[in-house]
C-alpha cells in the first residue's frame, strides 16, 4: 500500500509523519501475518485492516482506555482477520 493511500485514510498532510506512519504500517502488516492473514495487497480486507490498525495507533499514541470505542476496533478487526485468515488467499 502506497503512503499516499495511508495519509489520505487519515487525513494527513505534509511529510513530518512519513516516518511514523510507515513504521505504523510494518506494524500493522506483521500484526495481521502473525494473526495468520496472508500479506496480501490486492484483498480490500487486508487493506482495511490495515487501515484500521495504523488509525488506532496512530490517534492513540499513550495508553487506551478500554471503552466502547476500542471494543468496537476490536471486535471489526477480529472478524475481518478470521475472514483474511480462513480465505485462503482466494480474490475476488
Amino acid at each position: 500500500m502506497e503512503l499516499d493511500e495511508i495519509k489520505k485514510y487519515l487525513k494527513v498532510d505534509g511529510n513530518e509523519e512519513d516516518d511514523l506512519l510507515l513504521g505504523l504500517q510494518g506494524a500493522a502488516e506483521e500484526y495481521l501475518i502473525n494473526a495468520g492473514a496472508v500479506k496480501d495487497y490486492t484483498k480490500n480486507l487486508f487493506k482495511i485492516a490495515i487501515k484500521l490498525l495504523i488509525s488506532h495507533w496512530y490517534e492513540n499514541r499513550s495508553a487506551v482506555v478500554v471503552g466502547s470505542i476500542s471494543k468496537n476496533m476490536e471486535f471489526s478487526l477480529s472478524n475481518i482477520i478470521i475472514q483474511l485468515k480462513y480465505s485462503g488467499g482466494d480474490t475476488i
